[in-house]
């Protein structure tokens, strides 16, 4: 199964990748895959109003305007409609961005409304159900596709679900999904099979077709296609496309030309891989090499480390032994300290005491040595008072006059 673009919802693809079909830029079977269906529907459009919604890239709208009387493409992705106006234009066909469950029309406004691969991309399915019928004319038709999601799941295999797929549905929910807004429904089972054409070297305009085999599961079948209408239908005849480049033979030798050629680059890339491979093991065995060294390296490192270990255990219990040692040390030398301390502070106070009296001394030493001062300097004054008196008398028994006075019995007495 191919991936589809999500081209209808709130969220579009930034640029053109293989999840929307553009043609000429994506393999002819898908591209076919999808005209078959806008084949299928302009049979359905001639001469109405139609209502291409999800149209992608403007291929199938620029189909179903072959019949139509106007033709209107919608997708929520600008790109996908700017593409599409540059490429497809014709009178009557008109291209817009719009969301399919916000449609821009007014009731009743297209006879035929279509929907290829885009239901399955829909969080709001029922809500886009609900704005086809509501832009439906009364006498219109909807034709809705989607793919089998048993088909489709087992066929993605270990690739995995879509990650653009919201709900996937099987034939049976379908067709209830479907039922519960429209009252008409034909259903369709779309198949890629092979086939065999003959046709004219000279067009003719007619065809005949025959399919043989009886009635298929749907389960097995690859698409659901419904023609929905709020009237009764007519009709449901088997639908045959064959696209101008329908040659399976043509087509399966190219394809297995590129298979052949896809088959010799992957034996070069499996003999470049072989090649990685075998330098790889080489590395690898050197690298054991080196891996079995550095793992005997790191038993002998470990058998050193475990001896070194010992040693360290066995230095941080003399470590443990000697701080307690130390510490008993230290408390007999904090006591001794202590003592020593008190002794001092007692012989502090001692000292202090006697430097006071020393001082006391001091001040009386100084109030003596004051006092010898006064006593010595009046001493020296009386020495001095004497000294002078003493040579007075001197003077005074040296006089004539005295010593005349003294034999005469007159004077006072100036013996020494």
């Amino acid at each position: 199964m191919r991936a589809w673009a999500r081209r209808c919802g709130s969220r579009a693809l930034a640029e053109f990748t293989g999840e929307r079909v553009i043609p000429g830029q994506v393999d002819a079977d898908l591209l076919n895959e999808h005209l078959a269906r806008y084949a299928f529907a302009a049979r359905l459009a001639r001469g109405k109003r139609v209502l291409d919604t999800g149209c992608g890239t403007g291929y199938g709208s620029a189909e179903l305007m072959k019949t139509a009387l106007s033709v209107v493409g919608a997708d929520s992705a600008a790109e996908a409609v700017a593409y599409a106006r540059q490429n497809y234009r014709l009178p009557n066909l008109f291209f817009e961005q719009a969301s399919c469950t916000a449609l821009p029309h007014k009731d009743a406004s297209f006879d035929l409304v279509v929907a290829f691969e885009v239901i399955e991309h829909l969080t709001e399915w029922r809500a886009f159900l609900g704005e086809v019928r509501r832009v439906l004319a009364s006498t219109g038709q909807f034709i809705v596709s989607t793919p089998n999601r048993l088909y489709y799941g087992e066929s993605r295999g270990g690739a995995g679900a879509n990650p653009f797929h919201v709900h996937e549905f099987e034939f049976a929910e379908f067709r209830i999904a479907l039922a519960e807004v429209f009252p008409h429904i034909s259903l369709f089972l779309e198949n890629h099979v092979e086939g065999v054409a003959f046709r004219p070297v000279e067009a003719s305009g007619t065809a005949e077709v025959r399919v043989d085999g009886g009635e298929i599961a749907p389960v097995e079948s690859h698409f659901f296609v419904a023609v929905c209408a709020h009237r009764p239908q007519t009709g449901n005849p088997t639908f045959v496309y064959v696209p101008s480049a329908a040659n399976v033979l043509r087509e399966r030798e190219t394809h297995i030309a590129l298979l052949a050629g896809e088959v010799r680059q992957k034996t070069e890339w499996l003999e470049a891989a072989q090649r990685a491979l075998a330098d790889l093991n080489q590395q690898h065995t050197a690298v054991t090499a080196e891996l079995e060294e550095s793992n005997r390296w790191a038993a002998r490192l470990g058998d050193e480390l475990s001896a070194k270990s010992a040693r360290v255990v066995m230095l941080q219990e003399e470590l443990a032994a000697a701080q307690a040692n130390a510490q008993t040390a230290i408390a007999a030398l904090e006591q001794e300290n202590r003592t020593k301390t008190e002794w001092a502070t007692q012989l502090n106070e001692t000292l202090d005491s006697k430097l006071r009296e020393l001082a006391q001394c001091v001040e009386y030493l100084h109030a003596a040595e004051k006092t010898i001062d006064e006593r010595t300097r009046w001493a020296q004054s009386i020495n001095a008072e004497y000294t002078e008196l003493r040579r007075k008398v001197d003077l005074l028994r040296a006089s004539p006059w005295v010593r005349l006075a003294q034999r005469m019995g007159l004077g006072p007495d100036l013996k020494p």
